[in-house]
C-alpha cells in the first residue's frame, strides 16, 4: 500500500515510530563508534606511554653504563646485567632494537607477547621513520582477528644522535571493553524497547488528538449537501490552522446556503416558466379544432337543410368532446401542482389496492397480497391515485400484445409495504429509462407525462421510494414502497 493512500492518523503514527527506531539506531550507531574510538585512543595513549617510559629508561641505561656510547656497543650495553630483560619485564612489553639500518640487535624474552620479530626492517618502515616528523612511525595489522600496532622510534644519546631503532610490538586487547561495550548496549536496548512501547501508545493516542478536528471537519464535509440545512462547525481548543480552515467551512456553508436559497427560486420560476409554456400548448391543441369547426359551422349553416339537427348534433359533440380534452388538461395540471396532504389515517393496504384495481375492466388484470390485512399509514385517496396511474400506465404498454398481462402484488419488507405492479407490455427504451419520472415527458401520443412524475411526488412525501425495471419487449415492473 502506498504511504499516500494511508489515512493522516496512520502517516503520522507511522512516522513517530519511525522516528523513534531510527533515533535509537542512531544513538546506538554513534556509542558503537565512540566506544570504538575510545579504544583506539585508549591503546594509542597506552602504547605512547609505555614507549616514552622505556625510551627513558633505556636513556638512563645509557647515561649509566661504562661503554662507548655508540651503535656498534648498544647490543653489549643492553645485555649488560641483562638490562633489556628487566626493562622488559617492568614494562610487560617485548622489545626488540634494530641498528640503524634495520638489521636485529638484540630482543628480550617475554613469552606473553606473539613473538613478531623479524630480524631485518622491511625498506619501507626505515624509510617512513626516516621521513617522520616526530622520528616515530606506527604500523598496525590484524592478524586471525588480532589487532596489532608495530611502534617504531629511535633511540638517540644525550645529543640527539640516532643509534638505533627501538621496535614495541602491541596486542590490542579489547576484551574488557567489547564486554563493557555489550552490557551498555544489552542496557540501552532495554530502555529502548520500553522507549519504543511507550512510543506506540503516545504516538497512537497523539495522532487520534491531532487529527480529531480534521475528522470532525472531513465528516461535516462529508455530510454537506445542497438539498438540506447544513451545520456550522463549532471547534474548542484547535490550533491554529484549524480554526482557519473551520472558518472557511462555515463562510462556505453562509455561502451555499444562499446559493441554494437562489438555486430554489430559479428553479422555482424556471418550473413555472416550462408549466405555463405546456399549458398554452396544450390548450392550443384543442382549441384550434374548436375555432375550425365553429368556423365550418358559420358558413355551411342552412336552417332549411333536411339535415341540420344531424348537423348541430355532430358540431355540438365535436366542440363537447374538445371541452371535454380541455377539462382533462386542466385537472391534470392541477392535481400535478397538488402536493398530496400529510395524513396519518391507518390504511388496510390490500383492501385500498383492490379497490382501486375495480374500476379498471381488463379481465387479464391479476391481484395477489401477502396477507389479508396489512397496515400503513397512507392517505386513501393518494394511494388510489398512485394505483391507478401505475395500472392505466401498464395498460396502455399492453397495445399489440396477444396475450396481455398485468400483476399486482403486495408484500411486506421489515418496516416497509411493497406494492408490485408488473406487465409484459412494450417495456421502456434505454435512451428513456433516465426521463421516466420526468414532468412532461411522455411516449404515447396524447397526454401530458405528468402521471410518473405525480405518483414520484406522492410517495415521496410519505417517506416511500418507487423504483423500476424494464426490458424492451418483455415488459417493465414498478416497485413503490412506504413505511407502515
Amino acid at each position: 500500500m502506498k504511504l499516500s493512500k494511508l489515512s493522516l492518523s496512520t502517516r503520522i503514527f507511522i512516522s513517530m515510530i519511525l522516528l523513534v527506531l531510527g533515533a535509537s539506531i542512531l544513538i546506538v550507531g554513534i556509542t558503537v563508534y565512540q566506544y570504538k574510538q575510545e579504544a583506539e585512543n585508549y591503546h594509542r595513549e597506552r602504547l605512547e606511554r609505555k614507549e616514552q617510559a622505556i625510551t627513558e629508561n633505556i636513556k638512563f641505561i645509557l647515561a649509566s653504563t661504562t661503554f662507548l656510547v655508540n651503535t656498534e656497543n648498544m647490543d653489549i650495553i643492553l645485555r649488560e646485567r641483562d638490562k633489556i630483560h628487566e626493562v622488559a619485564q617492568v614494562h610487560e612489553m617485548q622489545i626488540n632494537v634494530y641498528d640503524l639500518q634495520g638489521k636485529l640487535l638484540i630482543k628480550s624474552d617475554q613469552s606473553f607477547f606473539r613473538d613478531t620479530t623479524d630480524n631485518q626492517l622491511d625498506r619501507h618502515i626505515l624509510r617512513k621513520l626516516e621521513l617522520s616528523e616526530n622520528k616515530r612511525y606506527i604500523e598496525k595489522n590484524e592478524i586471525n582477528g588480532q589487532k596489532f600496532q608495530s611502534s617504531y622510534t629511535y633511540i638517540t644519546d644525550g645529543k640527539f644522535k640516532p643509534l638505533a631503532i627501538l621496535y614495541l610490538p602491541y596486542v590490542q586487547d579489547d576484551t574488557v571493553l567489547n564486554r563493557d561495550l555489550n552490557n551498555f548496549l544489552l542496557r540501552m536496548g532495554e530502555v529502548y524497547l520500553f522507549m519504543l512501547v511507550l512510543a506506540i501508545i503516545l504516538s497512537y493516542f497523539l495522532s487520534k488528538y491531532i487529527t480529531k478536528s480534521l475528522k470532525i471537519i472531513s465528516d461535516k464535509i462529508t455530510e454537506t449537501r445542497l438539498d438540506k440545512r447544513n451545520q456550522k462547525i463549532d471547534i474548542t481548543n484547535a490550533s491554529e490552522e484549524i480554526y482557519t480552515l473551520v472558518a472557511a467551512y462555515n463562510s462556505m456553508i453562509d455561502e451555499l446556503e444562499e446559493s441554494a436559497v437562489k438555486l430554489a427560486a430559479s428553479e422555482r420560476e424556471q418550473a413555472w416558466r416550462e408549466m405555463a409554456k405546456q399549458v398554452a400548448h396544450e390548450i392550443k391543441n384543442p382549441l384550434t379544432p374548436m375555432r375550425l369547426s365553429v368556423q365550418s359551422f358559420e358558413r355551411n349553416f342552412d336552417k332549411n337543410d333536411p339535415e341540420i339537427q344531424d348537423k348541430v348534433a355532430e358540431y355540438s359533440t365535436t366542440l363537447i368532446n374538445q371541452i371535454d380534452t380541455m377539462s382533462s388538461i386542466a385537472e391534470a395540471f392541477s392535481n400535478f401542482a397538488k402536493m398530496p396532504a400529510q395524513q396519518s389515517e391507518m390504511l388496510n393496504v390490500p383492501k385500498i389496492v383492490k379497490l382501486a384495481l375495480d374500476i379498471f375492466n381488463e379481465n387479464y388484470i391479476q391481484f395477489s397480497s401477502e396477507k389479508e390485512e396489512i397496515l400503513a399509514k397512507f392517505d386513501r385517496t393518494q394511494l388510489i391515485r398512485v394505483i391507478t396511474n401505475l395500472v392505466k400506465n401498464a395498460i396502455q404498454a399492453m397495445e399489440g400484445q396477444e396475450s396481455p398481462r398485468i400483476m399486482v402484488s403486495i408484500h411486506e419488507e421489515e418496516e416497509n409495504v411493497c406494492v408490485i405492479i408488473s406487465d409484459n407490455g412494450t417495456g421502456i427504451s434505454e435512451e428513456n429509462l433516465e426521463k421516466v419520472f420526468e414532468p412532461k415527458f411522455t411516449t404515447k401520443s396524447s397526454g401530458m407525462g405528468l402521471g410518473l412524475a405525480m405518483v414520484k411526488n406522492i410517495v415521496e412525501t410519505y417517506n416511500g421510494s418507487i423504483t423500476f425495471t424494464s426490458k424492451q419487449g418483455k415488459g417493465t415492473t414498478f416497485r413503490v414502497r412506504f413505511p407502515k
